[in-house]
């Protein structure tokens, strides 16, 4: 028995005069479809007679990630990688790694009201990210005791040696042109 959508398809290609004597037992499209096989292995095959994948880059090497777990987002993963790009990612790693670099963070401030309000905003942050439900990794990062960051922050400032005034600058003696008359 035949697909009654194959058998519609061969009468209007009949009816359009498309299909000769010998196609009657085939599908149509079919032939276009081996024909265009063909003509891309033909294509394919002089290329690489003229040498146009010669040289090109990871020749030789074997495919990276091939039999490790799939990962479906693997091409972003190696963007980033390749880019170098940073800021991009679920809220929880990008929290964990701010976290990791907070306190070099804290230690380049002077003020403790520029360190509060640091400290605030990434609390801030980690109580929103866990206020989502976008999906992604948890968010593990707890927020910080201010009051004690703080205080751990006036210890490792108490504790580099201290940084001597910076001299008075020299003056600089300015050279004037002299004029010739």
């Amino acid at each position: 028995m035949t697909d009654p959508r194959e058998a519609a398809a061969r009468y209007r290609a009949k009816q359009r005069g498309e299909a000769g004597e010998d196609d009657e037992g085939t599908a149509p499209g079919i032939g276009a479809a081996v024909d265009r096989a063909a003509f891309i292995e033909t294509a394919i095959q002089v290329a690489m007679r003229r040498g146009d994948f010669d040289d090109l880059p990871g020749a030789g090497k074997p495919l990276e990630g091939l039999g490790e777990h799939h990962d479906p987002d693997w091409w972003i993963r190696r963007k980033i990688e390749t880019e170098n790009l940073t800021g991009l990612g679920p809220p929880a790693i990008l929290l964990r790694n701010e976290d990791r670099e907070l306190d070099d963070q804290l230690d380049l401030l002077g003020r403790e009201s520029d360190v509060r309000e640091v400290l605030e905003d990434f609390n801030r942050r980690v109580i929103e990210a866990r206020r989502q439900l976008q999906g992604g990794p948890p968010v593990v990062t707890p927020p910080r005791d201010i009051e004690a960051a703080v205080a751990a922050w006036h210890e490792r400032r108490a504790a580099r040696p201290a940084v001597s005034a910076p001299e008075e600058p020299r003056r600089r003696r300015r050279w004037r042109l002299r004029r010739t008359e």
